[in-house]
């Protein structure tokens, strides 16, 4: 075949061309992936020239189909779902459903329809269903189920360890942004908000009800006119299948009761579907991650959502569907009063709502978790020591006469204050806690030694737990607290005796009650390097308290006795409370927080404590995130944990790092959060790395031949045993029935009686 005259054939080129630029402005691509992009605008050029085509077959098809034999029938779903602050106004869900229901006219041939969707406040909840009750109004609900929420994990193990919240990657690329924060809340998002979800559920109640099917947000308004120009558009072009409604922003609803308004709609449209198109919203896309522009790339609709930016994690946008391009554009529909009107106008308005819906994902997620937590918190029950284990304790005489013994060895100490040491914090004030850094020396090359140097695995004289010098520091005494208290309680528990519960009460009340001994509820001079940071700690000192986790326990002993009185138990909330506000606001309590090594993991672990409690349940939320976040930063391909392996006392700090693991791990556990058997996206987590430990033990090649007790590895081993029994090793490693170990060594007092 040749060509004829005039009417040479054209290089498709230019459009190639032209669909590149826009291909590669869309996706900021740089030009080293010219080949897929060339690729994708020449697709783009092949599918619109198919187009016409397409259109004229969709017009034959329907032509011969049953379907165009039905009247055009309508029916409108609205979706009620949960009012996101600080995007919208509380209440404001109710107040829409209100408006609509006095204001918007009767359509003829549309049946309107509600579902209500997975509504978290349940007073908000039977608000809005008696409001549709009373107005006589047919509707579905979705409910949320907290039993199921609380299945449901954090999207951590679908990112690699690099981008997540502690590796130095992802701080650096902006971990802790709005994007990554409502990332990894994904699973949870998904069922809270059930966008999707919802309009697939009303796509089924409409489809066998009506010819064109509205499947809407619940903040849809339609005037008589809007509705008529959608009616109008659908009876001219019924083979179209799909018919998008492009939305305008309100500010004010009343401006709606002028039947002439109409406002300029250029935002995110909404969709009718035809009754047999058989196209559904994909429920893996979540509110705030273009759970219906998913749809609209699907069907080919054009928009700015085609320049929207993608995330390293968000899926690959999808291909169009086989009836992509059979649209019409049809009439227009408000979208009414977020409550938050500073947040719908202009370019500064849509920055705004981005920052504050991605919030808004996260303080509900945040509620939602809470809640669960909040439903098995009870704030009384011991968290690291086992009810029963205490109360069968009587019969295991050779641990009960080690207890007797340390419990006589407590009644001889304290009380002890921050006022008993020798030294004095770089504040001046008695009742600051302080305690140089045990490996940070004076400098020998600079006049005064200052600022200090690290010499990592060689303590600072009196740094150590005890020794002659310790009485300098607060360190010791703090020690002594804690161990003496838990001691003595469990003593008040398992053998009885007023003396060890009256005894333990007065060591509480010195270190942290009474005003005129206890401690300032801050550790800024804690592990101070002298000549860094103004003479403050750094933040790696935090962990000195880190034994909260038994220690809270032993006070709820004693308080069970009643020898600590009402005023007394509300002054060491007070303190304890007054201590974490300090650890949410100190710059060096985001570096123990931001730790990748040991001192993390012990941050986690204090925070757990502390929160159990209070009875915080938004913060135990919080720390089972971070925990699996932190997990994936810590443990390597292999089960090991590199940051305690680089260490010049690398075997110490790997028991001592999975020991703090473990117990945090029986404090969430307390609350229903099982920690043990998760992993990450390697299939990694606190069992592998237990088993990676006992299987490198005794390997000096792995780690030095360094002395440590044998004994330490006991408590590990039985945790191996208890969550992993196929991972045990052989049995002459033994399992050590030492009742108390060295401080240092993070191994709680007679920890035989911990939970599981």
């Amino acid at each position: 075949m040749t060509s004829q005259p005039g009417k040479a054939k054209l290089s498709p080129w230019p459009k190639i061309y032209r669909e590149l630029k826009r291909v590669r402005t869309q996706l900021q691509s740089p030009w080293s992936t010219l080949s897929s992009a060339l690729i994708s605008a020449r697709q783009n050029v092949e599918y619109r020239r198919g187009l016409g085509k397409r259109i004229e077959a969709a017009r034959e098809t329907y032509a011969a189909s049953a379907i165009s034999r039905i009247a055009d029938t309508f029916m409108l779903i609205r979706i009620i779902g949960n009012d996101l602050e600080p995007r919208h106004r509380k209440g404001q869900s109710y107040d829409n459903v209100l408006f609509i229901l006095e204001n918007e006219p009767a359509f003829e041939g549309c049946e309107k329809f509600w579902i209500v969707n997975r509504i978290v406040d349940t007073d908000e909840e039977a608000r809005i269903i008696g409001l549709l009750e009373s107005r006589l109004q047919n509707f579905h609900t979705i409910p949320f189920e907290l039993d199921a929420y609380r299945k449901i994990s954090w999207d951590v193990d679908r990112l690699a360890a690099g981008d997540l919240r502690f590796s130095e990657k992802g701080r650096a690329s902006g971990a802790q942004s709005g994007r990554y924060e409502t990332y990894i809340r994904r699973s949870k998002n998904l069922y809270v908000m059930n966008n999707n979800g919802a309009r697939n559920a009303a796509l089924a109640i409409a489809r066998d009800r009506a010819k064109w099917l509205m499947p809407w947000d619940g903040n849809c308004y339609l005037t008589g006119s809007a509705f008529q120009r959608i009616r109008s558009a659908i009876e001219k072009n019924p083979h179209l299948p799909y018919a998008v409604v492009p939305m305008a922003r309100i500010v004010d609803n009343a401006l709606l009761l002028d039947q002439d308004f109409q406002p300029p709609a250029e935002e995110e449209p909404q969709i009718i579907f035809r009754a047999d198109t058989t196209q559904l919203f994909d429920e893996n896309y979540g509110y705030g991650r273009r759970p219906k522009i998913e749809m609209l790339w699907r069907l080919g609709v054009p928009g700015s959502w085609d320049r929207y930016r993608d995330d390293a994690w968000d899926f690959p946008r999808p291909a169009r569907a086989a009836d992509a391009g059979l649209f019409q554009k049809a009439g227009w529909v408000a979208r009414l009063d977020s409550g938050r009107s500073h947040l719908e106008i202009g370019k500064a308005g849509f920055v705004a709502r981005l920052v504050s819906r991605d919030r808004a994902i996260v303080d509900m997620v945040d509620q939602c978790d809470a809640r669960a937590i909040a439903a098995r918190l009870d704030a009384s029950r011991l968290t690291f020591y086992d009810e029963d284990a205490l109360a069968h304790a009587v019969k295991d005489a050779p641990i009960l006469r080690h207890l007797e013994a340390a419990a006589g060895q407590a009644l001889t100490r304290g009380p002890f204050s921050v006022l008993d040491k020798t030294g004095l914090a770089p504040s001046g004030d008695s009742q600051d806690y302080f305690h140089p850094a045990p490996y940070w020396w004076p400098d020998p090359d600079r006049p005064g030694g200052l600022p200090y140097v690290q010499r990592d695995g060689e303590r600072v004289p009196g740094t150590a737990l005890y020794e002659a010098g310790s009485e300098t520091y607060d360190r010791t005494r703090l020690q002594r607290v804690f161990d003496d208290t838990t001691v003595l309680a469990l003593a008040a528990t398992v053998l009885g005796g007023h003396h060890y519960a009256a005894h333990a009460a007065g060591l509480i009340r010195a270190w942290f009650v009474d005003p005129r001994t206890r401690m300032n509820p801050h550790l800024r001079y804690a592990q101070v390097r002298s000549g860094h940071d103004n003479n403050e700690g750094s933040g790696y000192g935090i962990i000195e308290l880190k034994d909260f986790y038994f220690f809270l326990d032993a006070v709820r002993l004693i308080e069970r006795t009643g020898v600590l009185g009402d005023e007394d138990r509300r002054a060491f909330r007070a303190w304890l409370g007054s201590y974490c506000e300090w650890l949410d606001i100190a710059p060096t309590a985001a570096t123990a927080f931001y730790s990748s090594s040991n001192q993390g993991t012990f941050y986690d672990l204090q925070r757990a404590s502390i929160a159990t409690f209070l009875g915080d349940s938004a913060m135990l939320a919080k720390i089972g995130l971070y925990a699996r976040e932190r997990l994936a930063a810590q443990v390597a391909a292999d089960g090991s944990l590199p940051r305690e392996l680089s260490r010049t006392r690398p075997r110490h700090y790997a028991m001592f790092t999975l020991q703090g693991w473990t117990s945090l791990a029986r404090i969430l556990s307390s609350v229903g959060d099982n920690l043990w058997q998760h992993q990450t996206a390697e299939g990694l987590g606190l069992v592998q790395a237990l088993r990676w430990l006992v299987a490198h033990e005794n390997k000096p090649h792995t780690m030095s031949a360094e002395t440590v007790d044998p004994d330490r590895l006991g408590p590990l081993l039985l945790d191996l045993a208890n969550h992993d029994p196929v991972g045990m090793p052989p049995a002459d490693l033994g399992r050590s029935t030492k009742p108390i170990f060295h401080p240092d060594e993070a191994i709680a007092p007679f920890w035989l009686w911990r939970r599981r």
